[in-house]
């Protein structure tokens, strides 16, 4: 048998500011920290965001563990884990040097790792990155470079819909869920898998359907109705999922996603605004992903005039909602004074730290922005009575260091998928428009 050669990890920058814990999740093999990270590491500390919280992290656990041999040879991380070291800066190597200025960090860490592999033989080095830039450079010279991928989802395409489809079923079963109570044993339509709690699905057989969502309290499964909320009518059946869903005060915690144009952040304000009465405020926020990464400060203007821009999407929904009632009807003078007396609020989500989220109805607009640990650290602020829901496409994502697999949506998805408190809707067609829809679909 073919012994397995050792694995030394070399990690760039945004993997720690991803997961200031990352160390602890490789295991038995080396990690090798360069002192390039080190002093980017520097320039993050200071600063209320997650990659800020993460910086000092892993610096307060990197000092915690650091000993004489950090920089000679390394110092063990914990039982059953591997070592870590940090090395300093090399001359870039001479088969380097002709294609990477020294004048970019990440070429020295690259250099870091391609000279360990040179010296290291017998020994399998790995450059982790969340650049795909810096993993391709890495490829580029023969050297091994993979993304961080602890956290990802392991099969975007086996990712869990909320909703299936059952044909075939009888005519005498479908009539059923339109007679009182309107709700049959899930044993009862033979179902090819057992459905998880709060899965939804359309049941037919060619002429006639019903929609139903799975009660895994009572073994049910329990007629779904079209509802209007604030306004706003379902146009299609994973539109009525998602309403139901919602609506629900059971539901704590309920996901949307899908492609732009699906009516995902549309249906969150409708429906938050239809039980605004249950809520102390309804609070809608999102992620702010300036162009290029950069930070709001190198856009002009005020604080309110940086965040308008990425706020705007969502006042054009609350406008959506508003046509829909008469100039006559208080319903059109009701949201201006939400907005005024700050019941319904609207705000970018680095706005709610240190709050205290209690009976709050919370809207994350494009969420798939977001890391895992940001997720995290939203969900576990909500206090009593709150009812949280995430709302994105997570094929649509402008974080440069996320993708489909590694965003914080697809981890929730994955991760809360058969929680009883739960429910996840994948909005498939497109209702903005013919031409919105054509256009999502084919370019």
């Amino acid at each position: 048998m073919t012994e397995t050669p050792p694995k030394v990890f070399v990690l760039d920058t945004n993997v720690i500011l991803h997961d200031s814990s990352c160390i602890y999740k490789f295991q038995e093999h080396s990690i090798v920290i360069p002192i390039t990270v080190l002093e980017e590491l520097d320039q993050f500390k200071k600063g209320n965001d997650s990659i800020n919280y993460h910086a000092r992290e892993f610096l307060r656990a990197l000092d915690a563990l650091s000993g004489e041999l950090l920089f000679n040879g390394g110092i063990q991380i914990g039982p059953n884990l591997g070592t870590i070291s940090v090395k300093l800066e090399r001359a870039i190597h001479e088969d380097l040097a002709l294609s990477f200025s020294p004048d970019y960090p990440d070429h020295h860490i690259l250099n870091i790792a391609y000279c360990l592999s040179k010296e290291k033989t017998g020994t399998h080095v790995i450059l982790v990155s969340k650049d795909v830039n810096l993993r391709m450079k890495a490829k580029a010279v023969g050297l091994c470079a993979q993304d961080y991928r602890n956290d990802q989802v392991k099969d975007i395409s086996a990712l869990f819909t909320g909703h299936r489809i059952e044909e075939n079923m009888s005519t005498e079963l479908i009539d059923r869920m339109y007679v009182s109570p309107a709700e049959i044993e899930v044993d009862e339509l033979n179902l090819e898998a057992v459905p998880v709690p709060n899965e939804y699905m359309i049941l037919r057989n060619g002429s006639k359907s019903a929609l139903g969502r799975f009660n895994v309290r009572t073994g049910m499964v329990q007629r779904v109705d079209k509802i209007r909320a604030s306004g706003v009518m379902p146009r299609n059946a994973e539109q009525v999922f998602a309403v139901n869903a919602l609506l629900d005060p059971d539901l704590q915690l309920v996901t949307l996603s899908g492609k732009a144009g699906t009516g995902k952040t549309l249906l969150a304000l409708a429906t938050a605004l239809e039980v605004r009465d249950q809520y102390r405020q309804i609070f809608m926020a999102r992620p702010v992903v300036p162009l290029s990464n950069k930070d709001l400060g190198y856009l002009p203007g005020d604080i309110k005039s940086k965040l308008d821009p990425y706020m705007q999407p969502l006042f054009d929904n609350l406008g959506v909602i508003q046509d829909h009632f008469s100039t006559t009807s208080p319903r059109q003078n009701m949201i201006q004074e939400m907005l005024e007396q700050e019941t319904l609020k609207i705000a970018p989500l680095s706005y709610i730290r240190g709050r205290s989220l209690v009976k709050i109805f919370f809207i994350v607009d494009e969420a798939q922005n977001l890391t895992p640990h940001e997720i995290k650290t939203i969900i576990t602020r909500a206090g009593e009575g709150t009812k949280m829901v995430f709302t994105g496409d997570i094929f649509q994502i402008d974080h440069p260091f996320l993708d489909s697999q590694s965003n914080g949506l697809s981890y929730l998805i994955e991760k809360m998928h058969g929680q009883k408190l739960y429910a996840h809707i994948n909005l498939e067609k497109g209702e903005r428009s013919v031409l919105a829809d054509l256009a999502s679909t084919l370019l």
